[in-house]
């Protein structure tokens, strides 16, 4: 079987995989949330933390939930790494850098899992597991709650009201994120990854000196990791460790688990809304984008521009070679159109187009499918623009979902899309401008200038995966990345809400024959047409400096 072949039956296996879960995961998940009875696990959390689940909040009391608890998460987990070298389980590893301790409590808190650090080499089993495996679950259920409550803004009428976050996170961690994870570590270790609390080991030479490796909680966490589109590594070589990724098929059932709940959340989506048309409407943009950039990924990694690549049957440098290219190909794709940030291969060892491509992805604001929540939300505020464009096509009031996109809601939508740009190019100026960022660059010229730009972009979008060029443990990238992870996750939300909030007030309004029939296939081609667009207008100029000047060279 030849490599092209052996991509595209991943690819179709996959896709089937993902149409099986798609209908009763998502009916899940809008049960979940929308039940009005509460779990006797859920009663006792509730009341450990002190929460009513009852009370209906506005969004500002929603946003002052949600920060109050990821403040506490930023905190708890700092200190946790500044005591590592006094806590047991450490494995005698030391406390972590202030500077580094920051920006990793801020990384897997805001959902990024950016990693400066060697993970074996860095993380005590308590660091790992009761900070890092834990934030992996709650991080990604914030992001869930703000696509609900988003949703929710969509659905109900002459309220400012917007559900309970205390309700709306637990019962993404309870009811939807541990289950799956549980069955997800449980096949995860059957194929080979391993589980335990053990210590380092002496596994041989390598290179004239002793190599170690220590174990570590590593199925239960990689599960999570990939389920919550988290993406932060036991190893740091990540999912390219034989640990973490022994075979083809965990590579495979990786992918299935990035890409499952934020697919199957459109479902929920149109659940909620009492139209399941429109969740296929969202889907369909999302999937069609998607499928688009692995097929590009794919023929940029398989074009034979030389005899290197002809003898090799494609651009094998900086992959695995028990995965191949295809899969690495829809792997990378993956990730960086979700806000996971896993890797099985090296980004900056692909192409150059291809490494632009990964670059896109995370440009578009990983909205396809995009990040557990945060690509549901991310794509229903693209949805508010692409009405806003419609309506001034034909002169009318653009109308979304039976609301009126009205000036306050148009402007709450055009903050939110210039938040992440602002952040990514203005940071890459200031770092491509001052003399000591530059130092960290390993190569020179449009791809360190890619590399500088992926780090920043990966940052501002919670994405978390590497160029695997650029040394980012240093205090100005540990602060100013960290900065961005901060400002990429929370400025959103703001906005987010605010709409929500501002939606859930107004009146339905009536569909007349001038409605834009948003459940349509004209809808999603111009929601496709919109994303594309502006972000293509927005990132071209640093584009073309960096992996389009390296793949036209």
């Amino acid at each position: 079987m030849g490599p092209v072949l052996a991509g595209v039956l991943q690819l179709l296996a996959l896709i089937g995989a993902l149409a099986l879960a798609y209908l009763p995961l998502g009916n899940h998940m809008a049960k979940a949330y929308s039940s009005k009875k509460h779990l006797r696990v859920e009663k006792w959390i509730y009341k450990g933390i002190g929460a009513n689940p009852d009370t209906e909040m506005t969004w500002p009391a929603y946003l002052r939930g949600i920060l109050a608890f990821s403040a506490a998460g930023v905190l708890f987990l700092y200190l946790l790494q500044r005591l590592q070298g006094v806590l047991p389980g450490s494995l005698g590893f030391s406390s972590i850098d202030p500077d580094q301790a920051f920006n990793t409590a801020v990384s897997f808190v805001t959902n990024t899992n950016w990693q400066s650090y060697y993970g074996e080499q860095a993380m005590g089993h308590v660091v790992q597991t009761a900070g890092l495996a834990v934030q992996n679950f709650v991080s990604a259920a914030v992001g869930m709650a703000v696509a609900v409550a988003l949703v929710r803004g969509f659905v109900r009428s002459r309220t400012g009201e917007l559900g309970n976050f205390w309700a709306d996170l637990v019962r993404g961690v309870v009811r939807v994120l541990v289950p799956l994870a549980a069955i997800a570590a449980v096949v995860l270790v059957a194929c080979g990854v391993i589980q335990n609390f053990s210590g380092i080991h002496e596994v041989g030479q390598f290179m004239g000196g002793q190599q170690q490796w220590n174990g570590g909680a590593v199925a239960s966490q990689e599960a999570i990791k990939e389920l919550g589109t988290n993406g932060g590594g036991y190893f740091n070589a990540n999912s390219a460790h034989p640990f973490e990724n022994p075979t083809p098929f965990t590579n495979l059932f990786e992918i299935f688990l990035i890409l499952v709940i934020p697919f199957a959340l459109t479902r929920t989506f149109g659940l909620m809304v009492g139209s399941v048309k429109q969740g296929y409407a969202i889907l369909a943009t999302m999937g069609t984008i998607w499928l688009g950039f692995v097929a590009l990924m794919m023929w940029t990694e398989f074009a034979h521009h030389g005899p290197a690549f002809e003898i090799a049957g494609g651009a094998y440098e900086g992959k695995e070679v028990r995965f191949g290219v295809g899969a690495s190909s829809i792997f990378a794709t993956s990730t960086t159109l979700t806000s996971t940030g896993a890797v099985d291969s090296f980004h900056s060892s692909f192409t150059g187009l291809g490494g632009g491509i990964t670059l896109l992805g995370m440009m578009l604001g990983e909205i396809a499918p995009g990040g557990v929540g945060s690509g549901l939300y991310g794509m229903l505020i693209m949805a508010v623009i692409a009405v806003f464009i419609a309506g001034l096509m034909v002169g009318r009031t653009p109308e979304y979902l039976g609301k009126k996109i009205s000036t306050r809601e148009i402007k709450l939508a055009a903050c939110y899309i210039l938040v992440t740009p602002a952040l990514v190019l203005v940071f890459t100026a200031a770092a491509m401008a001052l003399p000591t960022p530059a130092h960290s660059m390993t190569n020179s010229g449009a791809h360190g200038f890619s590399e500088i730009l992926y780090a920043y972009t990966s940052a501002s979008n919670n994405n978390g995966s590497a160029f695997a060029g650029l040394n980012a443990d240093t205090q100005w990238f540990n602060t100013t990345l960290g900065l961005c992870m901060l400002l990429g996750r929370f400025v959103p939300m703001v906005f987010v809400l605010a709409l929500a909030g501002s939606l859930a007030g107004q009146k339905p309004v009536p569909a007349t024959a001038g409605t834009l029939r948003t459940e349509k296939p004209l809808f999603t081609g111009l929601l496709v047409g919109a994303i594309l667009i502006i972000t293509g207008l927005t990132y071209f100029p640093a584009l073309a400096l960096g992996p389009l000047a390296e793949g036209l060279a």
